[in-house]
């Protein structure tokens, strides 16, 4: 049943490709545990770079809009899906969420995942990268334990650098167990809070608009 499920999920996603490179639009999958930081990082994103790309994101949660309501205040256009249980979001419901866009005004669509580290890396939604969202809040031994995550990823972000003389975290072993995963992995140290370390991920967004562009 499963293998079904992910078979047709696939179907639909490579239409979904499909559409967004007609398009010319750069699709990141955002996936992280609850309260890794993913709506603030987009929303600093957002804010950051709306004089640059014509930006949307799609925002996954088991219920509420309140995390599409934060990105929508920076000016982006979002569009909430609501799970109602489910633990991640598919290709079906990202086609759905598309109808509220204009395709033509999209430079760069951000997919933000239903936070988890398990179920949503299943699911192609049609991006063009997975983008590892993890926070110095967390265990350093994630990739280790949620490997699928990390070595699909394009990019991992380490958030909250910012906290890192208040934990317990080692960056190292971190980024260690990651690109032992995923040696094409590129790794982000940053701080929604205080600036450090964004201008990389802008620029990496900047060289994967490019790239997709042509």
């Amino acid at each position: 049943m499963i293998r079904n499920v992910l078979e047709a999920n696939d179907k639909m996603a490579v239409q979904l490709k499909g559409l967004f490179a007609r398009h010319g639009i750069l699709v990141l999958n955002m996936i992280s545990s609850p309260g890794a930081g993913k709506t603030s990082v987009l929303e600093r994103t957002l804010a950051d770079l709306r004089g640059e790309f014509r930006m949307a994101v799609i925002e996954g949660d088991l219920q509420t809009d309140n995390d599409a309501r934060r990105v929508a205040a920076t000016g982006a256009k979002a569009v909430q899906i609501n799970t109602d249980g489910g633990c991640h979001l598919d290709s079906n419901m990202i086609l759905e969420a598309l109808s509220n866009f204009d395709l033509a005004e999209i430079d760069i669509l951000f997919i933000e995942n239903v936070g988890n580290l398990v179920c949503p890396v299943e699911f192609d939604c049609g991006e063009d990268h997975k983008v590892a969202l993890l926070s110095v809040t967390e265990g350093d031994d994630k990739p280790e334990k949620y490997p699928l995550l990390f070595n699909l990823s394009k990019v991992m972000l380490l958030n909250k650098v910012d906290l890192l003389p208040y934990v317990d975290f080692d960056v190292e072993r971190a980024k260690r167990f990651a690109t032992h995963l995923n040696k094409e992995l590129t790794i982000f140290p940053m701080s929604c809070r205080s600036g450090e370390g964004l201008e990389g991920w802008y620029d990496w967004l900047r060289t994967a608009r490019a790239a997709k562009r042509g």
